[in-house]
């Protein structure tokens, strides 16, 4: 995909809106502009950078906060005058310090906002953090305790017992989830895999 691609004809400034949405939890931080310039940057660097209309220059998100913008794909849309960025954040996107731009309550599925957490905290590694110890302890440990969690989510389900056996089948998703941290893989990345065998 190049910058020319795009149909910006409509656009007195000519820039191209940018959506951008987090790649795990799926929620849209926001709203940007590229000229030709952004747009190419972008795409070398892997890190979202925007022409800035009020300051009229280049800029990189996060370079002042941090809180980069890594892209993972970049997708035009049907009319080929918009451009949407799934990127992984390195913090919250808002000047406001909240992870959107955009006030909404709209859940986007709390199994992607869970697996967003259990990847902070093996970044930041918090003491005293449950998740800590687990990855701490290692893939085999944390292994031994998705069987033992499955294995309780499948007792349950036998016995019928519809409370009990949504506890476990949850403790089940949860040690799966550092797992699959703990091997660097991504929910989108699973997600990517089951479609493909679906096609």
């Amino acid at each position: 995909m190049i910058f020319e691609d795009f149909d910006l004809s409509k656009n007195a400034d000519g820039l191209l809106p940018v959506i951008v949405q987090d790649d795990t939890t799926l929620k849209v931080l926001m709203l940007g502009y590229m000229n030709k310039e952004a747009f190419e940057k972008t795409a070398s660097s892997g890190l979202v950078t925007f022409w800035s209309r009020g300051r009229q220059c280049l800029w990189t998100k996060g370079e002042t906060s941090g809180n980069y913008l890594h892209v993972v794909s970049m997708l035009k849309d049907c009319d080929a005058d918009t451009l949407l960025v799934r990127a992984r954040p390195d913090g919250p996107t808002c000047h406001r310090g909240t992870p959107s731009c955009f006030d909404t309550d709209v859940d986007e599925g709390f199994v992607r906002t869970l697996a967003s957490v259990i990847r902070g905290r093996h970044e930041a590694m918090p003491e005293g953090s449950y998740t800590t110890k687990l990855f701490i302890k290692g893939p085999k440990a944390i292994g031994k305790k998705v069987v033992e969690e499955a294995g309780e989510a499948v007792i349950e389900a036998v016995d019928g017992n519809r409370s009990r056996f949504i506890y476990e089948a949850s403790d089940l998703i949860y040690h799966l989830l550092v797992l699959i941290e703990s091997q660097g893989v991504t929910v989108p990345e699973l997600e990517r895999e089951l479609a493909a065998r679906h096609r």
